[in-house]
């Protein structure tokens, strides 16, 4: 390990060199491994991962490309002690979402009280003004959440940002596991680790669990499909996936018209009604007569069969309210005013770059803090303060000062480091998680584990796959 590496807090590593206890029996078997053999399974797992098209697209400068995620053989390893403990302020928070978001577009209290400012939700493109005075069914509106978690410490989790759209990587988690037992199959024979191979049946009993009033039930199932918005989205391989795993339909809006006030998808046997719709379509695309006129990925009137109880969307449109990043600085509030909790997990400190004195802050200290926009992902339009050039901070504060409101600004976290597999031995790389939830009247389902993902330059704070990071899986160990 670096030098760099031991003011950090290492999972695997204890500051002295030792083990630490979660990742004692890997080790055991990783030091026993020939060094040959094991690269030539990770040689292996590239190319399964290519043999099966576990890829994703690019956009921007590269559009159209198409990439492989780097996999990383060495895995992320939770305790049982630690999970739990992840499990119970991952709910609150969840459940503190769902709230929310029923408030917001109903009563608002939280703004009759004073706790989150109008200007919150006045001119945000996020809070959908057509979901006003609408339940989904089952009153669920997040039904799948993904939350991004980092760890700075043995004991210190916290809340990077919080997924309420259309979360993706799900079937990279799969994947990562399935690779890990092909390649290493006495590894899981010495190590207790939880099951996640069975997401796709607890997602698809959670889908059709909130299946809505038009349903009546009988003999089937209600029928549930995944809109994509086609092959060139860059998660399709993920859409593809989980249909198939689910054994759901895949369709695109093509596929899809109303019919007698219900959503019906073509088959070779004329149209057939659908109750769930697990979408992974951005809102203003769902309906070009409700939202964008120009949008061909979605179906026209589905809002309103929708609002009339004919078909669940999943998640409900105007969910992306929750996930805004300027709403983000206000969870605290918003946990302890929908549970009557003090937040479990902890919010990363942030600056709303709207306010005029977290905007003084912020650009006298722009060299040392991460900058986002609001409604940013993927890691485009963002600043790493450390790592970035004068030039590059001169140009993103011209940008800044013209529209402050479509920023906020973190302090950089010094993040765990959990070691990758490289052809000189093992060393360390700054990591997040992305565990998945799911929400139904019957309760909220947490998978244990997630998507670990790795920043695989050395230094680098970045994970997205998009900028160059990497995937591991992610072991939650069995009592």
């Amino acid at each position: 390990m670096s030098a760099e590496s031991k003011t950090k807090f290492d999972e695997m590593l204890n500051a002295d060199g030792s083990v630490r206890p979660a990742y004692a029996e890997f080790r055991d078997w990783f030091d026993g491994q020939d060094t040959a053999w094991l690269r030539r399974q990770d040689a292996e797992a590239e190319r399964f991962f290519r043999r099966i098209g576990i890829t994703f697209n690019v956009y921007g400068d590269d559009a159209g490309e198409e990439r492989l995620i780097p996999f990383d053989m060495i895995p992320r390893i939770i305790t049982a002690r630690e999970w739990r403990k992840l499990t119970r302020g991952i709910e609150q928070r969840v459940r503190a979402i769902n709230a929310f978001l029923q408030d917001l577009y109903h009563r608002q209290e939280i703004i009759r009280s004073g706790r989150l400012p109008m200007e919150a939700l006045r001119n945000n493109e996020a809070f959908l003004s057509q979901m006003i005075g609408f339940t989904p069914p089952g009153g669920v509106y997040t039904h799948i959440v993904g939350i991004d978690l980092v760890r700075t410490g043995p004991d210190d989790f916290m809340v990077l940002e919080d997924n309420a759209r259309t979360p993706s990587g799900v079937s990279y988690m799969l994947e990562n596991r399935e690779t890990m037992m092909a390649m290493f199959p006495e590894l899981f024979t010495k190590v207790p680790v939880r099951p996640v191979s069975d997401y796709p049946r607890r997602l698809a009993r959670s889908l059709r669990a909130c299946a809505p009033p038009a349903y009546r039930g009988g003999s089937r199932h209600p029928v549930v499909a995944v809109l994509t918005p086609g092959i060139y989205n860059s998660a399709y391989f993920e859409h593809a996936f989980l249909a198939d795993q689910m054994g759901a339909e895949l369709v695109e809006g093509s596929d899809l018209r109303v019919m007698d006030g219900r959503v019906c998808m073509r088959t070779t046997t004329g149209y057939k009604a659908i109750d769930v719709i697990y979408r992974r379509v951005d809102d203003d695309y769902l309906d070009p007569l409700t939202f964008n006129p120009n949008s061909v990925l979605g179906v026209a009137g589905i809002f309103d069969v929708y609002r009339s109880g004919g078909v669940t969307i999943a998640n409900a449109p105007g969910t992306g309210i929750a996930d805004d990043k300027a709403i983000y600085s206000y969870m605290p509030e918003i946990v302890e005013f929908y549970t009557g909790e003090k937040p479990i997990l902890q919010n990363v400190p942030t600056w709303r770059c709207s306010e005029a004195d977290s905007l003084g802050y912020v650009l006298d200290n722009l060299s040392e803090l991460v900058v986002k926009e609001v409604h940013g992902s993927g890691g485009y339009g963002m600043l790493i303060g450390p790592t970035s050039s004068k030039k590059e901070i001169a140009e993103f504060e011209v940008k800044l000062r013209a529209n402050p409101g479509n920023y906020i600004a973190q302090p950089t976290l010094s993040l765990s480091t959990v070691p990758i597999f490289t052809q000189v031995g093992l060393a360390p790389r700054h990591v997040d998680l992305r565990p998945f939830v799911l929400v139904s009247p019957d309760g909220i389902d947490i998978t244990p584990g997630g998507l670990t993902r790795v920043a695989l330059k050395e230094g680098s704070l970045v994970v997205n796959s998009s900028q160059g990071g990497g995937t591991k899986d992610s072991w939650v160990l069995d009592e």
